[in-house]
């Protein structure tokens, strides 16, 4: 395989899901699982469509319990093509499945580059020699509402005819993840079916609560001689085209479905089954479609050059590509936010977390204006967030864990363990450092793109009132002199409580801490450089007191950071818990990674140990520079050097179990700048997450987004220690032998196509005839700048056996 290709030889049942999530493709307004077209959904199959933003509230009772979840919709299949086949005069053979049917070949071929899946089978007919079948499909990036599946069938030794039934089924469920069955499914009604002339079906259908009407239209064209069809079969949760080709050796037969797909959320359109019907008849046939779909793809990858050899490449931009199709420029024109697993399955719900934090520092150096989309998904949602916040009694806004269509909290409140079948309360609603998460963004969007405007307006809304959040927050105790934020979860997860108390919630989380200070002095910088009347608007918008900012330094100097033997505590009494047998857990499960499932079903619970699902207070090295995280702990009054955060980063690294995609990419970065030669495995987990399926089944359900954007931002951000700000782009480049070469391009306030090349020893800057000013460069030790049109090479140190561990030489 090249770096361009990926292909999965043979058939496996056991595997197809996984394949079927890996194999998705999209445009970013919507997305279609590789699932077979002949296949329905069931245990080896899953067979999904869904429009980004597109959700619907249902309600289910799950042991005695009414429970209401809001997922993102599985839409019509538009993908059911089937065949069967009769040879010479003989009867009709079943309709043809890789499950019921032998096959000499089977093949799925992805490329990256054209984004097209092909599929390659060859099925013996009894008594003669074969069908070769080819399957080809794309969901267009040029135009957003199209898709397209051409097959065509070739006869091998033998002659007679196949029967082909090509059409829209709207009989479906969101049955993609096995551990949701006991819920309510069923997420469309009102199915209706018909056809637009004879090469033309159409269907409709309504989310079932929160109305969004849907329309399909499909045209199917034959190349070479038919015996019947297409003849439109309507029906009343699918419409078909049936059709008989009569096939001769080796003379190819080829069918074209063309699907178009709108939603009574697009704009511009006066209602989507006209919309739906205009465009597939006015759609160009399928060579027309390939050119524009890939000249489209072409300019993406244009803009998001990446050049990085050997597997590590090829993982990258196998990664990019699913960035590309969850998050494409189209998304820039919609309401949605950063979904967890893409566009690629039902896991989680299709809901909103804090994954922009891993995707948006690789989107802003790109497509800015997607990333100013996804801050607009999160601005919308901001007078839901202060209505929690009041509900809560608290100040300012409450963004919500997991979000979906409305901005209210969607974090279930009931979870199942799998190992032990029981259903178990679902604190983790308290992450409220998604705020944090958000303010973040903003900010690094912001410095970035020099977009002030947001920065002033939008930006300064959500930054100020999740300022006032933390400072409602913070609790001040005389006895420590200091303030305390109490009752929350932090990234870890597992923890979400004090054993045996009755009330959930942990206090100091250190992670959530640092980030409130860090909001806090955000907004107070904010506020100092508005112009007046800005401000003064601001203020009078959000009826922020005078008073308010001054309350805002004090916290941001005063927050308490909890410490234990040396090292900085995941929490408030952290140090306190017990310490777990790792090794007797390894020797006894196939995987520890999911060790509270493992703990619970056994009757205990991972509250009582010093044990984390995935990198929390590391995260902090994941956010912020050691010069950067150096001065907020020493605003905060602690003096955290070298010596504490290496003694810090081995501590979590001997007691975290990495039961989420995300902890192998953070402590790869985190180890890169404190424990060099132990980066790279971690480095590797992060790259392999998905493609391998280190989980055990969880990328069969959707893609980890976050973790894949992740490993881009690694090598973009991460290895070259670089920081966009407001005056230069910086560097502070990590030598890490097995990525020592790489190069990838970037946009930087203007300057558009800026190339960053990495080599031993080296730094090479190339930027772009342009009409804009010089960029600046800063390394740790001088600054240059690059005129347009120049290149610069700039010498860089090699690896330096001393500097291993100086995470805070800044």
């Amino acid at each position: 395989m090249s770096q361009w290709t990926w292909e999965w030889e043979g058939y496996d049942p056991a595997g197809e899901q996984l394949r079927e999530s890996l194999c998705t493709l999209g445009n970013g307004y919507f997305a279609t699982r590789g699932a077979v077209p002949e296949s329905r959904a069931g245990l080896v199959h899953c067979p999904g469509t869904y429009v980004a933003g597109c959700y619907n509230r249902l309600r289910s009772t799950v042991a005695g319990r009414e429970v209401v979840n809001e997922d993102l919709v599985n839409l019509p299949n538009w993908l059911l093509l089937r065949f069967r086949v009769r040879h010479a005069d003989g009867p009709w053979g079943s309709w043809f499945t890789p499950d019921r049917h032998p096959v000499l070949d089977h093949r799925h071929i992805l490329d990256l580059r054209s984004a097209t899946l092909t599929r390659i089978l060859r099925h013996p007919v009894a008594g003669a020699g074969a069908l070769a079948v080819e399957q080809t499909r794309l969901v267009h990036m040029a135009d957003p509402h199209l898709a397209v599946l051409r097959t065509v069938f070739t006869a091998e030794d033998w002659r007679g005819e196949i029967e082909i039934e090509s059409g829209l089924d709207g009989d479906v469920l969101n049955a993609n993840v096995h551990r949701y069955r006991a819920l309510e499914r069923r997420q469309l009604t009102g199915v209706r079916t018909g056809t637009q002339g004879p090469d033309v079906l159409w269907m409709t259908c309504r989310t079932s609560t929160s109305g969004v009407q849907v329309a399909m239209a499909a045209r199917t064209a034959v190349d070479g001689p038919t015996k019947a069809g297409p003849v439109p079969v309507p029906g009343r949760r699918r419409c078909l085209h049936r059709l008989v080709l009569p096939l001769i050796p080796g003379r190819p037969v080829t069918v074209e479905k063309t699907v178009a797909l709108h939603t009574s959320r697009d704009t511009a359109i006066s209602d989507p089954l006209g919309a739906a019907i205009d465009r597939v008849t006015a759609a160009a046939g399928f060579s027309g479609l390939v050119d524009s779909h890939a000249a489209a793809w072409g300019r993406l990858w244009r803009r998001a050059e990446l050049q990085v050899p050997g597997d590590a490449g090829r993982i990258l931009r196998f990664h990019l590509f699913h960035l590309l199709q969850t998050l494409s420029p189209h998304t820039a024109d919609l309401d949605v936010g950063v979904p967890a697993r893409g566009l690629h399955g039902e896991a989680y719900r299709g809901h909103v977390f804090w994954d922009e934090l891993f995707v948006l520092p690789y989107l802003n150096l790109h497509f800015p204006e997607v990333s100013r989309a996804l801050l607009d998904y999160r601005h919308r949602r901001l007078p839901a967030a202060c209505r929690a916040a009041a509900a809560a009694n608290r100040a300012g806004a409450m963004y919500p864990w997991q979000s979906g269509s409305d901005g209210r909290e969607e974090s279930q409140e009931w979870h199942q363990n799998p190992r032990s079948g029981r259903w178990l309360p679902d604190h983790s609603s308290l992450q409220h450092h998604v705020g944090s998460a958000i303010a973040y963004n903003v900010w690094q969007y912001c410095e970035a793109t020099g977009d002030t405007e947001y920065l002033h307006t939008k930006g300064a809304e959500m930054l100020v009132q999740i300022a006032r959040f933390w400072a409602d927050l913070a609790a001040y105790d005389r006895r420590t002199d200091r303030y305390h934020i109490r009752g929350v979860v932090g990234p870890d997860e597992y923890h979400d409580a004090y054993p045996g108390a009755a009330r959930p919630g942990l206090d100091d989380n250190a992670y959530t801490n640092v980030t409130a200070a860090w909001v806090l002095v955000r907004a107070l910088e904010l506020l100092r450089c508005l112009p007046a009347w800005r401000r003064d608007e601001l203020c009078d918008r959000i009826g922020l007191d005078a008073g308010e900012p001054s309350k805002w330094d004090e916290i941001s100097r005063r927050l308490s950071v909890p410490f234990h033997r040396g090292v900085i505590s995941q929490f408030d009494g952290y140090g306190d818990l017990a310490e777990l047998d790792w090794d007797a857990y390894r020797a006894r499960y196939d995987s520890i990674r999911r060790l509270d499932r493992i703990l619970e079903a056994e009757g205990d619970t991972v509250n009582r140990y010093q044990a984390s699902k995935q990198a929390d207070v590391l995260m902090l090295g994941h956010l912020f520079s050691a010069a950067a995280l150096g001065r907020l702990f020493a605003r905060l009054g602690y003096a955290v050097d070298d010596d504490v955060w290496r003694g810090t980063v081995a501590h979590y690294l001997r007691r975290t179990s990495h039961g989420s995609t995300l902890s192998g990419l953070v402590h790869g970065l985190v180890l890169a700048r404190a424990r060099r030669a132990e980066a790279w495995q971690y480095v590797q987990e992060a790259l392999e997450a998905d493609v391998a399926d280190i989980q055990g089944g969880t990328t069969g359900e959707g893609i980890h987004l976050g973790a894949m954007a992740g490993t881009l931002a690694l090598v973009q951000r991460g290895l070259t220690g670089l920081e966009a700000g407001e005056d230069a782009l910086r560097f502070d480049p990590v030598p890490l032998p097995a990525l020592s070469e790489y190069g990838f391009s970037l946009r930087y306030r203007g300057h558009g196509g800026v190339r960053v090349r990495r080599r031993t020893g080296e730094l090479e800057i190339v930027v772009p005839e342009s009409e804009e000013k010089p960029l600046r460069v800063a390394l740790a030790d001088r600054t240059v700048t690059v005129a347009p049109g120049e290149t610069c090479t700039l010498v860089v140190p090699t690896a330096d056996p001393r500097s291993a561990g100086r995470a805070f030489s800044g």
